[in-house]
């Protein structure tokens, strides 16, 4: 039997690079999803390529009527939430600190980190419910970023939300360790992702140049391919990794090994 077979998994930010592989690879390994991205049509037509059960709905993570909305999706549909993969995010520019719109700092805060706090926010209490009803409660995975680890120049702003959402999971799995929930943060450096694409267009200049600067920190020199971070995301959400809570797990080519 497949690990995910008949489990529920939750996908924000479903068409983009992680959230379309990781629900495809959920797909493959038995799970029914429930998919959310801004986008209806190309979330419809995503879903529609998919061998599963799934159930769809658009929408913006910095509108907490979202999540709500996404966990009633969930348990009327399938029955249960069983697994959350908080991916939904956006980039920032490439620039240093005072040269950071306030209305884009505002934005990114309200998309990275309030849309983190308000999915958890809703998703915690349907799982803390399974748990006393069968003792299976849930796994939480928040797509966070090596930026959430450490000081991130010229990235001040996405940094800062990313640390935030680095707080909301070391301290709601202290909270529900003891409930039957467990979460964890998969925090990469840069992916080959429309994110990065956006990174780069942010930065100006040529393409080249753009992803020198990125990984110049980098020990293996290059940016991660979407496989390599997904592995990992995948490993977070086994329910046969069950004794690891509250965990950063860096997917960054080395970074914070130096």
């Amino acid at each position: 039997m497949s690990r995910f077979q008949g489990l529920t998994v939750l996908v924000t930010g479903a068409t983009g690079g992680f959230g379309r592989r990781t629900a495809e690879r959920f797909a493959d390994e038995g799970a029914r999803l429930v998919l959310s991205d801004l986008d209806e049509s190309s979330l419809t037509e995503f879903a529609s390529s998919l061998q599963t059960e799934v159930a769809t709905l658009a929408g913006n993570v910095a509108d907490e009527t979202l999540s709500e909305s996404l966990v009633e999706l969930a348990v009327k549909r399938f029955g249960s939430l069983d697994i959350a993969i908080n991916n939904a995010g956006v980039a920032q520019s490439f620039v240093k600190l005072p040269q950071v719109p306030s209305d884009e700092a505002r934005r990114i805060i309200e998309i990275d980190l309030l849309g983190v706090f308000y999915a958890m926010k809703h998703q915690i209490p349907v799982m803390e419910k399974q748990n006393r009803a069968n003792g299976h409660g849930g796994t939480i995975v928040n797509i966070a970023s090596v930026a959430g680890l450490a000081g991130a120049p010229r990235l001040s702003v996405y940094a800062a939300a990313k640390h935030g959402v680095m707080g909301l999971t070391r301290s709601a799995a202290a909270e529900y360790a003891s409930k039957g929930i467990r979460v964890n943060a998969v925090c990469p450096s840069y992916a080959r992702t429309n994110m990065v694409g956006d990174f780069v267009k942010l930065a100006g200049g040529r393409e080249a140049e753009a992803i020198a600067e990125l990984t110049r920190g980098v020990p293996m020199k290059r940016v991660a391919e979407i496989d390599e971070v997904i592995e990992v995301i995948m490993f977070a959400a086994d329910p046969k990794n069950s004794f690891m809570t509250g965990h950063a797990l860096s997917v960054d080519g080395g970074i914070t090994a130096i």
